[in-house]
C-alpha cells in the first residue's frame, strides 16, 4: 500500500480519534448525527406513509435505507465532479494512491452505463465516487447528474483544467444550490508558470464567489507528464529516458483533510437530513394528490348517490332531507379522506357557511326542488321521469359546488385560508361548466333509472 493510500488511513483515524470539539465544532455531542439517524429511521418506519406512496418512492426509500447505514458505520462519501477528460479519475487515483478508477486517451472514459453508474472506492470509511463527465449532457440532464451525485456525497470536488466555461459555471451553480459542501480543484496546473496559475485561481475564486470559499479553490496536477532524462552511456551514445513525476495533490490533500476532520462528523449528518427533507416534501405532495384524487372519487361517488335520490325518492319535498343529509356525510367523508376529525355539527355548519355564499344560486336550486317535488305528489307520477332527471341533476350539480368548496377548506386543514370563504366559493363555481355537468347528471341518472326498471325511463320523452 502506497503513502497516499493511508492518507485516508490516517484521516479516518484522525476523524474518529480527534476530540469531539475539534473535529466539527457545529456538533459538539455528536447530536446533530444522533438527530439525523433518528429521522431517517422514523421516515423509513412511518407508518401513516400509504403503501401504494411508499412503492412508487421506492428507489428514494432504499436511497434513504443506504444512507442510515452509512451513518451508522460512520461513512463519509466524497464526489469528484466535471467535465470529460479535466483528469476526475487521475485525480481519485492519486488520493487513493492506486489505479481504482479507468484514466484512458479515449474521450470520457467513464461512462454511463447504468441507473447508478457512480463508482465508489472505499478507504477506511472514506468513499471516494468517480462520476461521468457533464460535456455532452444537455441542461435537463446535466441538473440530474448534479441533484444525483450531490444525493450520494457528503462533498463534491468541483475539477477543472482552466478558466471556468459556461457550463461549467452552470454545473457549479446547480451543486452549489443543492447545499453541498464544494472544494474547486484546477487540474494540469503543471502547465502554468507561477503567475498565470495565481491568476487563474484568482479568476475561478471570481466565478465561485458565494458558492465556494476562496481558501477551497486549490491548484493540483493530478497526472504530471514524464520528465525527459538524457545521460551517455559507455559509449557515449545518448540514452533518453522518461521519468514519471509524482503527482502533486497536496494542497487539496490538505483541505480534504481539514474539511473532513473539522467537519467530517456534520458533513453526513447534514447530507442525509437534506435528503430526507427532500424525501419528506415528495411524500407529502404524492399524499396530498392522493388524497385529492380520492376526494374527487368521493364527491362524484355522492353526486350520483344524491342525484338518484332525489330523482327516486317519491314522496314530495322530503327528498330534500335526504339531500341535507347526504350533504353532511359527504363533508364527513372527506374530512376523513384528510384525516382531519369532524363532528356531525361541525358538518352541518361548514355546508351552512357554503350556502350562504350561494344563498341566490341555492335558493333557485331548492325552488326548483320544491316545484319538482310537488309536480310529482300532483301528477300521481305521470312526469316523474321528467321532473326526476331535472331536480336529481341540480342535486348532482348542488353537491358539486359542495364538496369542491369542502374539499378546499379540509385540504387547507380546515381553513378558507387569506381568500375566505366568499372568495374560494366564488372562484369554484366560476370553474365550474355548470351545463356540462347537467348533461352529464342527466345522462347518467337516466342510465340509473333504466337499469332499475324505472317506468318512462326508456321513453323518448324522457
Amino acid at each position: 500500500m502506497s503513502n497516499q493510500d493511508s492518507f485516508w488511513q490516517r484521516l479516518r483515524r484522525r476523524i474518529s480519534a480527534a476530540p469531539a470539539d475539534a473535529v466539527c465544532k457545529p456538533d459538539p455531542s455528536g447530536q446533530h448525527h444522533a438527530q439525523a439517524e433518528e429521522s431517517l429511521r422514523g421516515l423509513l418506519e412511518d407508518p401513516h406513509i400509504p403503501p401504494a406512496i411508499r412503492t412508487s418512492l421506492a428507489a428514494d426509500f432504499a436511497q434513504l435505507e443506504a444512507m442510515l447505514g452509512r451513518l451508522e458505520r460512520g461513512e463519509l462519501h466524497l464526489a469528484v465532479f466535471g467535465r470529460v477528460s479535466v483528469g476526475k479519475s487521475a485525480l481519485a487515483n492519486s488520493l487513493l494512491g492506486e489505479t481504482a478508477f479507468e484514466v484512458g486517451v479515449l474521450h470520457g472514459t467513464t461512462r454511463t452505463a447504468s441507473p447508478r453508474p457512480w463508482q465508489v472506492v472505499a478507504g477506511s470509511g472514506v468513499h471516494l465516487i468517480d462520476t461521468p463527465g457533464i460535456d455532452e449532457l444537455d441542461g435537463e440532464a446535466r441538473e440530474q447528474l448534479a441533484h444525483e451525485v450531490a444525493g450520494i456525497s457528503d462533498l463534491v470536488v468541483f475539477v477543472v483544467d482552466g478558466d471556468m466555461t459556461t457550463r461549467e459555471r452552470d454545473a457549479l451553480g446547480l451543486l452549489a444550490a443543492t447545499e453541498r459542501p464544494l472544494l474547486i480543484a484546477l487540474n494540469k496546473a503543471d502547465r502554468y508558470d507561477s503567475e498565470e496559475l495565481e491568476r487563474l485561481l484568482k479568476r475561478l475564486r471570481e466565478h465561485a464567489a458565494g458558492l465556494v470559499r476562496a481558501e477551497d479553490v486549490v491548484a493540483v496536477s493530478a497526472m504530471p507528464p514524464p520528465l525527459k532524462r538524457v545521460s551517455l552511456d559507455a559509449d557515449g551514445r545518448e540514452q533518453v529516458e522518461m521519468i514519471r513525476q509524482a503527482p502533486n495533490i497536496d494542497a487539496l490533500r490538505d483541505r480534504l483533510t481539514d474539511v473532513l476532520a473539522r467537519e467530517g462528523r456534520t458533513l453526513s449528518a447534514l447530507n442525509a437530513s437534506l435528503f430526507a427533507g427532500r424525501l419528506t416534501d415528495a411524500v407529502a405532495r404524492r399524499i396530498v394528490v392522493a388524497r385529492r384524487e380520492l376526494a374527487a372519487k368521493v364527491i362524484r361517488q355522492y353526486c350520483l348517490a344524491k342525484s338518484i335520490a332525489v330523482a327516486l325518492n317519491p314522496i314530495p319535498v322530503a327528498d330534500l332531507l335526504a339531500a341535507g343529509a347526504l350533504d353532511a356525510a359527504l363533508v364527513m367523508h372527506l374530512a376523513r379522506v384528510y384525516g382531519l376529525p369532524i363532528t356531525r355539527r361541525e358538518a352541518g355548519g361548514l355546508i351552512g357557511t357554503i350556502c350562504a355564499q350561494l344563498a341566490a344560486l341555492m335558493g333557485a336550486i331548492w325552488g326548483i326542488h320544491l316545484v319538482a317535488s310537488a309536480l310529482k305528489g300532483l301528477s300521481a307520477g305521470m312526469s316523474t321521469v321528467l321532473t326526476a332527471t331535472a331536480q336529481g341533476a341540480l342535486a348532482w350539480y348542488a353537491t358539486e359546488i359542495v364538496g369542491r368548496a369542502a374539499d378546499r377548506y379540509l385540504a387547507a386543514g380546515k381553513s378558507w385560508g387569506e381568500l375566505g370563504a366568499k372568495r374560494v366559493v366564488a372562484d369554484i363555481v366560476e370553474s365550474l361548466d355548470r351545463d356540462s355537468i347537467l348533461r352529464e347528471a342527466r345522462a347518467e341518472i337516466l342510465r340509473r333509472l333504466r337499469s332499475t326498471g324505472t317506468p318512462g325511463a326508456e321513453s323518448p320523452g324522457a
